[in-house]
């Protein structure tokens, strides 16, 4: 298996062998416990379904999969992660942070923080018009389409809007360190979302 799940706990720096300061984000993984197995016989494949944290308000079929694997309370967060071959696991059983190792790398994906309804300038980084000449509105978007042909705003332009509450990964996070007995991961540099954001991390 390739991946678990985790929450965001927030950065701090990490002093290694050199001396130097590293930037790290605190991720607590600790079990994730199984909630269904896919079968090549059943599914057409082999993967588990993991979850994390505990949702008490959860509906009939949520809880009916947290009871499948010993849960009173629906969790908080699944999602399916492939089987390697030869690989055994069924429902129930947990899955640990010996998965990750020091010194290799990880894909973690989030939720990014969500900025609301913004402009062009910040939302696209557009340079902004004149702040001279009697330009009223420097940072406007501008002409957003033609005249005559098209005759239309064309599909995709870069506009203002909401801005951030998207699913982002970030990719080649080195695994600067692994604490199991407190159930958390280092890795290198920022994630996304705010403290408290659920995570899926990602062997490479």
């Amino acid at each position: 298996m390739n991946g678990l799940i985790g929450k965001k706990l927030g950065m701090t720096r990490l002093f290694v062998g050199d001396g130097s300061a590293v930037p790290v984000t605190v991720i607590l993984a600790g079990p994730n416990r199984v909630a269904q197995v896919k079968t090549p016989a059943r599914d057409g494949y082999s993967a588990v379904v993991l979850g994390f944290g505990a949702k008490f308000h959860g509906n009939r079929p949520e809880r009916g999969v947290a009871a499948q694997s010993g849960t009173e309370t629906a969790f908080k967060l699944l999602r399916e992660f492939p089987l390697d071959a030869g690989e055994e696991l069924a429902a129930g059983d947990d899955v640990t942070l010996e998965l990750f190792q020091p010194g290799q790398t990880v894909s973690v994906t989030g939720t990014s923080k969500g900025r609301g309804f913004s402009g062009v300038m910040k939302r696209h980084g557009f340079g902004g018009g004149r702040k001279t000449h009697g330009c009223l509105t420097p940072r406007s978007a501008g002409s957003i389409g033609s005249a005559a042909d098209p005759s239309r705003v064309v599909p995709g332009k870069k506009m203002a809007g909401h801005y951030g509450a998207e699913r982002v990964t970030v990719k080649n996070l080195e695994v600067v360190d692994v604490r199991p007995e407190y159930g958390v991961i280092l890795v290198r540099g920022a994630v996304p979302g705010p403290n408290g954001g659920l995570l899926e991390l990602r062997k490479n």
